[in-house]
């Protein structure tokens, strides 16, 4: 997982509250297994019309947006289905971070999973930074002093549990924590277990046709 430590760009303003999972990736592309090219699905129905086209009115698509780094969403984004591919499509098209007033719990805790920053400020705040990225403000994150700063401003500061904090600041995902703290023990077990019982780990003959 990359590591988050501080983003510089442009922010997207999305102030619609309460979208869900099923409006970032929708449920008819979940067939799709690859996490990389999944974000051409990124919000698919707000951005196409009736015929599959691009209309380019919606904000991503604008040119001001195309690069933006940084999402500012309206209250409970995120909401709905558990899916990980909403997380997975938002990174895959270039956003790295989305503030909002609150977010859905299990897209919340998917976003530490997969190395998005997910930052709560208070619904005041969130609608007035929404216009200074509208007016292309340059917004920096920075993790490690937990603040969101706009060009000529003061940081705002945010907070983020310690343990998913730091898991961010090293790139470490579920499996990367369970082996930094408990890998020699895991090891361990692991080289006492063939001990034991070899003949589990020794390479099994190739299977040969019945004779019929």
């Amino acid at each position: 997982m990359e590591p988050f430590t501080t983003l510089s760009g442009r922010a997207a303003p999305l102030m619609q509250e309460a979208i869900n999972t099923d409006v970032i990736f929708p449920a008819r592309f979940l067939l799709v297994m690859e996490k990389r090219g999944l974000g051409r699905y990124l919000f698919h129905d707000y951005r196409r019309g009736a015929d599959g086209a691009v209309t380019g009115a919606f904000v991503l698509d604008r040119p001001a947006f195309a690069a933006a780094s940084i999402l500012i969403a309206g209250a409970a984004f995120g909401c709905g289905s558990s899916r990980e591919q909403a997380v997975w499509t938002l990174l895959d098209a270039g956003i790295r971070c989305v503030i909002a007033p609150s977010f859905g719990e299990i897209f919340y805790g998917n976003c530490f999973k997969n190395g998005l920053l997910p930052i709560v400020l208070d619904g005041e705040t969130v609608a007035r930074l929404a216009p200074q990225a509208e007016d292309g403000a340059r917004f920096e994150v920075d993790l490690a002093a937990q603040t969101v700063r706009v060009e000529g401003e003061a940081p705002i500061s945010f907070s983020i549990a310690p343990e998913r904090r730091e898991a961010l600041l090293n790139g470490l995902d579920d499996i990367d924590e369970i082996l930094a703290d408990s890998g020699e023990a895991i090891a361990g077990f692991e080289a006492a277990h063939r001990r034991r019982q070899p003949w589990l780990f020794e390479d099994q003959p190739a299977a040969t046709p019945e004779a019929h």
